[in-house]
């Protein structure tokens, strides 16, 4: 049987350790949460610091974002004679695709990377380390704070984009394209389903999950250093941002092939 030689590496086995990793963190997380004593008060700080740094930045996001969606698709349904539908397609536009994606880049870019550049400091100054020889484990007195924090928020921040995104698409559809307020109302009831909000609650919790399992592992792992941890904040975002459009590909798949569209 021959062997691989000393010094060696395999394309690509970087990448798979790292994602082993972050797997066996993210089961870590999961086994800590139902364990007692849960970190209430961590949790609420987390919760709060997450929302004070997203809750204006999302908002401000959202109106263009609305505003972009409703003036494109207005100026498409006009071209093809289809203009009753320019509400049902920019709102379904939003809370389907566009309110789960604007949190989830909020909440991985601003709340994610101050989570790592937190952990971070904490492991070169060796505190991580030391809460392991007091018998403290780190992953359930900080970890499971901040990563349920981080779905905590994303799901209010989901809501909060999809209705600001829907006005301001309304807005935009009615003053600046002549749009009727009539239509554009019906058409959202007549192809909007109840699934379509779940859907998006469901993808805002698991990129909540997601960002704050990407922020910890990589906080948890830094190369050494002030340097190292600045790398590891930016390494958190991009690998998060990575992540997201990915689960996003696959559950917009399994969605639209297990949920059944809305008939006229």
């Amino acid at each position: 049987m021959t062997q691989r030689p000393a010094g060696v590496t395999i394309p690509g086995a970087g990448a798979f350790e790292q994602v082993g990793r972050m797997t066996t963190l993210s089961w870590q997380v999961l086994r800590a949460i139902p364990r007692r004593p849960f970190q209430w008060r961590e949790y609420i700080e987390q919760s709060w610091f997450f929302a004070s740094v997203t809750i204006l930045p999302t908002a401000l996001v959202a109106i263009p974002f609305g505003a972009v969606i409703a003036l494109q698709l207005g100026s498409l349904t006009q071209q093809i004679g289809a203009q009753s539908f320019t509400g049902a397609a920019s709102a379904l536009a939003l809370v389907q695709q566009a309110s789960p994606l604007i949190t989830a880049l909020l909440v991985a870019g601003a709340g994610g990377s101050a989570v790592c550049a937190d952990i971070g400091a904490r492991q070169i100054r060796e505190e991580i380390d030391a809460m392991r020889v007091l018998g403290v484990n780190p992953i359930q007195r900080l970890i499971v704070p901040r990563v349920l924090a981080a779905m905590t928020v994303a799901v209010l921040l989901n809501g909060l984009v999809s209705v600001v995104g829907v006005l301001g698409g309304y807005f935009f559809n009615v003053v600046m394209q002549g749009g009727t307020p009539g239509a554009y109302l019906a058409s959202f009831n007549a192809l909007a389903q109840l699934p379509d909000l779940w859907v998006s609650e469901f993808k805002a919790v698991l990129y909540g999950f997601v960002a704050g399992i990407v922020a910890a592992y990589r906080g948890l792992n830094p190369a050494g250093g002030p340097k190292g941890v600045g790398d590891a904040v930016n390494q958190a975002v991009v690998i998060s941002f990575l992540l997201l459009f990915l689960i996003n590909v696959v559950i917009t798949a399994i969605y639209l092939q297990v949920v059944p569209p809305k008939a006229l």
